[in-house]
């Protein structure tokens, strides 16, 4: 099975996770910008073509680019694949990956959720200062849930909760 890998990372989370999925299929992994440049022709001998994007603000960063091009690749097996910095239980995921695909690509491909971390070392500058502020805030709202504070505290400083773990649902899925 010939398997395209497709990915947008800033801080090398989803990059982690593309590379492990392509090196456990035996596919070609490819940044966003590499395959923008790329012709259609590209996709067409692939069975099976996954796009990784970094999850910011409950949105999958450069989705739109999967979802514009997934009706021309209808035949095929479909995937993407969002990372955070949620853990795998959060609340929020559910609603990231019912979000992840639009209405008529639900029925063409299928979301999966892999918990990432944090690296303010390696964001630029706007990124950082927005995940600060929302960290700070989450840690200091009145009435918050454990959740939400555990998440304040969590999201307060640089972390890995990246795992090749995550990837089995997806690999159970391309090769089902």
């Amino acid at each position: 099975m010939k398997s395209i890998i497709v990915y947008s990372s800033q801080t090398g989370f989803t990059r982690k996770y593309a590379e492990w999925l392509a090196q456990e299929l035996g596919a070609v992994s490819i940044p966003l910008g590499e395959a923008q440049k790329k012709g259609d022709e590209y996709f067409e001998d692939a069975d099976a073509i996954v796009y990784g994007g970094w999850v910011m603000g409950g949105k999958i960063v450069n989705g739109e680019w999967f979802a514009q091009k997934a009706p021309a690749w209808k035949g095929k097996k479909l995937a993407m694949l969002c990372v955070g910095a949620s853990p795998e239980d959060s609340a929020t995921v559910d609603t990231v990956l019912q979000d992840a695909l639009q209405d008529g690509l639900r029925e063409e491909a299928r979301a999966f959720y892999c918990p990432g971390g944090i690296a303010y070392e390696r964001m630029k500058l706007p990124s950082r200062l927005l995940m600060k502020a929302f960290a700070a805030m989450m840690r200091n709202k009145k009435d918050a849930s454990a959740e939400e504070k555990s998440m304040g505290e969590m999201l307060a400083h640089s972390y890995d909760i990246s795992d090749k773990k995550y990837i089995l649902p997806i690999l159970q899925y391309l090769q089902g």
